[in-house]
């Protein structure tokens, strides 16, 4: 009989209560949903629509579509050709196959299997200008010949709203339709089927402003001065006026707003002048990264993995134990102020200064997970690789040799003299292979050749704070300028392997809508930093009592300094090298318990409410909802564990704990069913979604990143 999971290491199923809200006719209705990233992997969206591709199909079956752009690889490597199961739809791509635009239709090769429509930008391209034109007499909105992009979105809007229109027409009044769009790219879509007046409701999201990610790369103080920009002239400075025209009036056109995050809202209500309808957080499909008890296992496994890299990495200088080593990583797209690189390796700076000056055994080594402009392998990374193959292969020889001789002396009912056990070839051979490891130079802070060395943000920094890897500096930096495959010669791991193999992810965005990364790490029992300038922070914020004692450190970026907030990531930093190894798998039994908050079998509600809010919008007669109703969602807000804390307070005394020793008296008491009573407990009130208090200002003189 298999074990069953023990609550309070896993899941939350059980204590969230099931949806309440009336369910939608499906059967009567048909959905899609429309993004430039169906089929067509460019960022974070890929990811979101992916992975609630599942839970869709299973609620809506073979009424659900995903339309988005044709291109030719990515339909013959990740779609399925097929024909649609519903004539009207099959009849509506015919009117505009017939007019001369390719339109293809498939299953996309992905968990769940969804119907996708994808239009062939480039068959229609000859319409472009005709199309413009419509644009133009519609919202009085131009595009400019050279944007490659935004000619694009409006020919692809063009032919949804074209399909939507032949569509309607076919189904007459039922079933209905709902059109869910993804970003400004989605824009025209909508706007052109609300301008024709085709009958459907219609749900646009934002994922981040467009005007929010190019203010933000600026390194303006983009939080405290929300009320103050000139938007149009903002825009207009960054040439991007018309995309932002074509984003406000999709925002305003569509019958629902919605957005990721709470602080997204809080930036759309400013950016777009719109308070959003609902917030639609992003979920993960857990049941992919389910590990059941076996999470700490494949802990253990992939860090012993990472070592060996280390081990070669730092080959002559490895003066520090790998059993007292913990592994930082910080991951994502190189934006080195956006995603809090910044204030990342300036904590580093003074967490390595605490760490020497307490006298710490401890070392971290920390990994930039961030792909940058590079022409190969750096050639002293590949050899320490090689130095250790070479240095293990010596070892299992004269292993090899010591036991067979071993072996027959105690058959022989002798004890060996263990001086005579190895002849002076195998000393020999073992000097050659120490005096191979020997070296002149420091080991290397990136594993690539950079082509731009000397100006790369990183790489200045680090010359800044003077972290080269020395050997008195606790804290290591490895460089890591390309996404990490199981199949490089350097340290072959996919991602997933590798984070299961640190100890703690480390990611102080100053700007992240949503943050997929600290996601990840939760639903892999990984600790995390993140901020409360991240909708997965405020999430966490929200439904966790304290976030630390589950592996959730929020760092404050929103109401300190950037002095503060780097002190504050140094804190939390030093907290955790002080941890002992059982405080350690505590705070990962923990993290990993709250997976289910992550998971689209709950997220997926908000956008339910959604739909249905759409369609009582537009249907009114049909579909009857009190718009002012709250979500009706049970709150899952967790209490701190009343057990010993993870991490020690910063009032405790500043000296660590060695975190390779199991203490015999660790009074540490830790019982799965009494942390699951309590978490049954001290489940709180419900909660809405309602818009984010705007919080207070900053002193004068405070200034983020």
């Amino acid at each position: 009989m298999p074990l069953s999971r023990s609550l309070s290491m896993t899941s939350l199923s059980g204590l969230l209560p099931a949806w309440e809200e009336d369910e939608l006719p499906v059967e009567d209705l048909l959905l899609f949903e429309v993004a430039w990233e169906v089929t067509n992997k460019v960022g974070g969206i890929y990811t979101v629509i992916q992975s609630k591709a599942k839970i869709t199909v299973d609620e809506w079956g073979e009424n659900y579509y995903m339309m988005g752009p044709y291109f030719e690889h990515n339909f013959k490597t990740q779609v399925e050709s097929c024909e649609p199961p519903n004539a009207a739809v099959q009849k509506a791509m015919d009117a505009l196959i017939h007019n001369g635009c390719q339109v293809h239709f498939g299953r996309w090769l992905i968990e769940g299997s969804p119907y996708v429509v994808l239009f062939d930008i480039g068959s229609a391209a000859w319409n472009l200008d005709r199309w413009k034109g419509d644009l133009w007499e519609t919202c009085h909105i131009g595009l400019p010949y050279h944007d490659r992009e935004a000619n694009d979105s409006l020919i692809l809007g063009s032919l949804i709203a074209w399909f939507f229109k032949e569509l309607t027409d076919h189904l007459g009044d039922k079933p209905n339709v709902i059109g869910h769009f993804h970003e400004w790219q989605a824009g025209p879509g909508l706007i052109l089927s609300r301008s024709r007046k085709i009958p459907m409701a219609t749900v646009f999201t934002t994922h981040a402003t467009l005007l929010g990610r190019y203010l933000c790369a600026g390194n303006v103080d983009f939080y405290n001065n929300l009320d103050k920009f000139d938007i149009d002239k903002e825009a207009g400075e960054r040439q991007i006026y018309h995309r932002y025209c074509l984003e406000r009036a999709a925002v305003h056109c569509a019958h629902v707003f919605t957005t990721v995050s709470q602080i997204t809202a809080v930036e759309a209500n400013h950016m777009l002048h719109r308070k959003p309808d609902v917030v639609t957080p992003n979920g993960l499909n857990v049941k992919k990264f389910s590990a059941m008890h076996e999470f700490q296992n494949l802990h253990s496994i992939n860090k012993t993995r990472i070592q060996e890299f280390v081990r070669g990495h730092f080959y002559g200088h490895l003066d520090f134990s790998l059993d007292k080593t913990l592994f930082f990583f910080i991951a994502g797209r190189y934006e080195f102020s956006n995603k809090g690189a910044d204030i990342f390796l300036e904590s580093l700076s003074r967490l390595n200064y605490l760490l020497r000056v307490h006298k710490n055994d401890m070392t971290v080594v920390v990994f930039f997970v961030m792909p940058a402009k590079t022409n190969n392998f750096n050639v002293e990374s590949l050899k320490g690789q090689a130095v250790r193959k070479q240095l293990w292969d010596t070892a299992h020889t004269v292993k090899e040799k010591f036991g067979k001789k071993l072996y027959d002396a105690l058959l022989k009912g002798q004890i060996p003299d263990m001086n005579a056990i190895l002849d002076r070839d195998d000393f020999t051979i073992m000097k050659r292979a120490i005096f191979a490891t020997q070296r002149h130079s420091l080991p290397p802070v990136t594993t690539h050749n950079m082509l731009d060395d000397s100006t790369d943000p990183i790489l200045s920094n680090v010359r800044r704070i003077g972290l080269f890897n020395s050997r008195n500096d606790r804290v290591k930096v490895i460089f890591h300028p390309e996404f990490l495959s199981s199949t490089s010669p350097l340290l072959p791991m996919d991602y997933e392997d590798f984070v299961r193999g640190c100890n703690l992810g480390v990611f102080p965005s100053y700007y992240e809508p949503w943050g997929y990364t600290p996601g990840e790490c939760t639903v892999m029992g990984i600790p995390s930093v993140t901020t409360n300038l991240s909708g997965f922070g405020c999430f966490m914020e929200e439904h966790v009592s304290d976030p630390a004692a589950y592996g959730i450190y929020i760092v404050d970026r929103r109401f300190r300094s950037a002095e503060e907030s780097c002190n504050q990531l140094t804190q939390f930093m030093f907290s955790f090298c002080q941890q002992s190894r059982r405080q350690r798998i505590i705070q990962r039994n923990r993290t990993e318990r709250l997976s289910d908050l992550l998971d689209w079998r709950y997220l997926g509600r908000f956008y339910i409410y959604a739909r249905h809010l759409a369609l009582s919008r537009t249907f009114p007669d049909k579909f009857q909802m009190d718009p002012k109703a709250p979500v009706k969602t049970e709150g899952f807000r967790y209490p701190r564990p009343s057990s010993v804390p993870p991490s020690p307070s910063a009032s405790v005394h500043s000296t660590p704990h060695h975190s390779d020793v199991e203490d015999e008296d660790d009074d540490e008491p830790y019982d799965e069913d009494d942390e699951a009573e309590r978490d049954r407990l001290n489940i709180k009130s419900p909660f809405v979604l309602g818009g984010m208090s705007e919080g207070k200002k900053k002193q004068p003189g405070e200034s983020g990143l």
